[in-house]
């Protein structure tokens, strides 16, 4: 109820900011009489300077983020630190007190089998100590809809070496833009430590559309190349096809390589189309 109230109460300061031209809008315009279309060219004026406030607001948003991903960055070195098993967190950082009774009566059911279970391969075999938190940042992507969409069974061995994502702002001063850093340890598969993309922004109204401002735009991303091990790219796969000589008749297989979806494809130093930037995902 209270987003769409937000969304009423945006759209009765800035209607003209809210809808599309409708089929027809300049023609209707023209048979305005010329006193009224007077009076809509001055609400044009004034609708290109709230579009240019706006970017203002949203260039001061960028800012913000910059400022308060300082303030998270511990945080996320800390939740590093124990994913990768390089610290132990302290009993009192383990603390954790459930509000609802019915989680707590459940956890302390599946806790009661975990011990149980625990007993049981403990009897079998020797108890293995894990390192850090196995296999995160996997386990997020198979339960984020948005993330798992772009995964593929034979990406999980590599995205189980991912160790740590970071997001980079931009300098102050410098150009509203992003980069994601995909940090992995030592594998058998690619050489970089690091695998990034770059996300170019734009805040400002376009001069020959203004009307058409919704905000910041993508303008602009690029990837990075992998160093790839001899036969470890996913993002490529081997055909063989046979292949007729008309005149001879003899008959040759060919091999080719053919692009195949990965999600490692999402590195790809290609130009991006524009995209709207209507919220964003903190990681």
């Amino acid at each position: 109820m209270d987003a769409t109230k937000g969304k009423v109460d945006q759209g009765m300061q800035n209607p003209g900011g809210q809808m599309d031209k409708p089929v027809g809008y300049h023609f209707m315009e023209s048979m305005l009489p010329k006193v009224v279309k007077r009076r809509v060219h001055a609400l044009k004026r004034l609708q290109v300077q709230c579009a240019n406030i706006e970017a203002k607001f949203y260039e001061e948003v960028h800012e913000l983020e910059r400022k308060y991903a300082a303030l998270y960055q511990p945080l996320f070195e800390k939740r590093r630190d124990i994913v990768t098993g390089t610290v132990e967190p302290t009993d009192e950082e383990c603390e954790w007190h459930s509000d609802r009774e019915e989680e707590e009566e459940l956890a302390e059911e599946i806790k009661e089998k975990a011990v149980i279970e625990d007993s049981k391969k403990e009897e079998a075999t020797p108890q293995e100590d894990a390192k850090g938190i196995p296999e995160f940042w996997l386990t997020i992507f198979k339960s984020v809809d948005m993330l798992s969409d772009m995964l593929q069974e034979h990406d999980e061995p590599i995205l189980k070496h991912l160790k740590d994502i970071q997001v980079k702002f931009s300098e102050p001063g410098q150009p509203m833009s992003f980069t994601l850093e995909f940090h992995f340890e030592p594998n058998g598969y690619f050489n970089n430590a690091v695998l990034t993309k770059v996300y170019k922004m734009k805040s400002e109204p376009d001069a020959s559309d203004p009307f058409s401002f919704e905000g910041p735009e993508i303008i602009d991303c690029e990837g990075c190349q992998i160093d790839w091990h001899k036969g470890k790219d996913v993002t490529v796969k081997t055909i063989k096809k046979k292949q007729k000589h008309k005149g001879r008749g003899t008959v040759r297989t060919i091999t080719k390589q053919v692009p195949n979806d990965s999600f490692f494809n999402f590195f790809n130093p290609v130009k991006g189309r524009r995209l709207r930037v209507h919220s964003s995902h903190r990681l």
